[in-house]
């Protein structure tokens, strides 16, 4: 008996639906956004003598001489200097050209 209220129950749905047809001008219109801007990121290494701390954009990060942070892409962000928990000045704003680049931090400051 269950059976039987169930199919029912799921032909009555299947039938009594409504389809609607949707041409193409009704559709919402999306934009073409770049890959390098979606879910990318670029790779930023201390070249430099020092130990620095940065802000990221989204983050505070402590990079000592030689390593590396991967920061996310996204554009017109900027990347700061950092001290004690506090943004710092602009050392660059990212662009879209940093995305899946390696960059030196020497090359930005």
């Amino acid at each position: 008996m269950k059976i039987i209220l169930v199919t029912l129950s799921l032909f009555s749905a299947l039938f009594f639906s409504e389809t609607k047809n949707i041409s193409e001008e009704n559709q919402p219109k999306v934009e073409a956004i770049s890959k390098a801007t979606i879910g990318s990121s670029f790779k930023l290494i201390n070249d430099t003598k020092e130990k620095v701390s940065i802000y990221t954009g989204t983050g505070f990060v402590s990079l000592n001489k030689g390593s590396s942070t991967s920061i996310g892409c996204n554009t017109g962000k900027e990347v700061r200097w950092a001290s004690k928990g506090k943004k710092g000045d602009v050392i660059f704003k990212i662009e879209s050209k940093h995305c899946g680049k390696t960059i030196k931090l020497s090359k930005v400051m």
